[in-house]
């Protein structure tokens, strides 16, 4: 187990697929874009309404394609699944974008006025990376700050497992699809239709709304909203298990500067009596991780530890959101099923029901589903297209109700 664990330490997101050659990418990505890629249901997630206004939604809508040589081709469109896949096979993109869907079809954005050419309809999206919490790891950040393993993972995972359930149940989104960025995050599409039209403002609004931590890493307290604020309290129940996880994998009582960087976050704001007691308890050695915090509140807890713990612990593993990337309904996000030309990795769903189990290290690469198709295998990208497929279905399934009840959702939580 000790081998293991070490392995699992030093094993960093470009070398943890050994079957991969960056040098086959541009062969193996023609044979993957012709034989495997899933266009149609792929298309068919990317259009909105239905009839013309379906058809109009997939024509309008912009891809981005970067080629080999870091040539970035925007503002491409494709009137169906099979111009996709031709045009895949043509130019043999090393990664793919999605952005907006647009007032007119992209490739003529330049003979278009500025003020008609504009962004009408796009999935609410998030994007979580590792790196944004360089400032708590240990475990991977001081060698390759790209690094990723499956102790630091978990904070990928909490983040999935607190975004989904405040998604659902603060806004009644039901179509949310979490994605393996291929390398070191994850992302969100929120896909319901009322997602999709949501103005700026109104994005901007559900972001800030989510963020919980702001503000600079200079500040040792990060999070301003008391622990005893709804989505605050929720959150924690949700985090409580990730967060002891994560102080023990993380050594945080271990490392000086981590074991500093957690009583200066605990005493912000506090009297002097308090910053002894933090003090004289960080000087003391523990068992473990449960009974440090035990010791730290105590029985009478007069300095309201207990409630600083819980921001602390949401500062340490709550959802580090950039804001930019969900309010702008023009920002490009990777698409599922493009390869991360870096690892090899495909950017499958991941299924919120099976997020704790979810391995990064383990997704399938380029190279496997080569292989599979020179043995004549089952790809073993097969389930992961099934899985898209039924989120596609489930979707439509829900426009079409949408439609007979002559637009209106009704379900939904909050009008925006």
């Amino acid at each position: 187990e000790k081998d293991k664990n070490n392995t699992m330490e030093t094993t960093t997101s470009s070398s943890s697929s050994s079957s991969y050659n960056r040098a086959d990418l541009p062969v193996d990505l023609r044979v993957y874009y012709d034989r495997v890629f899933p266009s149609k249901t792929f298309c068919e997630w990317l259009s909105i309404g239905e009839g013309k206004e379906k058809e109009t939604s997939l024509k309008n809508r912009e891809f981005s394609f970067t080629l080999e040589g870091d040539v970035y081709v925007r503002y491409q469109s494709f009137a169906s699944s099979d111009e996709l896949r031709e045009k895949l096979k043509e130019t043999v993109p090393i990664k793919i974008d999605i952005g907006a869907v647009y007032t007119s079809n992209p490739r003529d954005h330049k003979k278009v006025k500025a003020s008609q050419f504009y962004p009408v309809a796009r999935e609410v999206v998030f994007d979580i990376d590792m790196t944004d919490y360089n400032d708590i790891r240990t475990c991977c950040s001081v060698e390759d700050k790209r690094a990723i393993c499956n102790k630091c993972w978990v904070f990928m995972t909490a983040a999935l497992k607190v975004l989904d359930r405040a998604l659902r149940d603060d806004f009644a989104f039901e179509n949310l699809l979490w994605v393996y960025s291929g390398r070191r995050g994850i992302h969100c599409w929120v896909c319901d239709e009322r997602a999709r039209a949501l103005s700026q403002e109104a994005r901007k609004a559900i972001a800030e709304y989510l963020q919980l931590v702001s503000g600079s890493e200079q500040k040792a307290l990060r999070v301003s909203v008391s622990a005893s604020y709804p989505s605050a309290k929720r959150a924690h129940e949700i985090l409580k298990p990730y967060f002891l996880a994560i102080m023990e994998s993380q050594r945080i009582f271990e490392v000086p500067e981590r074991k500093k960087a957690f009583v200066e976050a605990l005493v912000d704001g506090k009297d002097d009596s308090a910053k002894e007691k933090a003090q004289d308890w960080a000087s003391n050695t523990f068992a473990s991780v449960e009974e440090a915090l035990e010791k730290l509140v105590g029985k009478n807890d007069k300095h309201k530890f207990s409630s600083r713990l819980k921001q602390v612990a949401l500062q340490y593993v709550y959802p580090r959101l950039d804001i930019e990337v969900t309010k702008g309904m023009n920002h490009l996000l990777k698409a599922p099923f493009a390869v991360h030309p870096a690892t090899g990795r495909v950017c499958i769903p991941i299924d919120p029901e099976e997020a704790d189990s979810f391995d990064p290290l383990a997704v399938i690469t380029v190279t496997d589903i080569i292989a599979d198709i020179n043995d004549g295998k089952e790809s073993r990208l097969a389930p992961h297209i099934e899985f898209f497929e039924e989120f596609v279905e489930s979707l439509n399934r829900q426009q079409t109700k949408t439609e007979q009840n002559g637009g209106v959702e009704m379900d939904a939580a909050m009008d925006w």
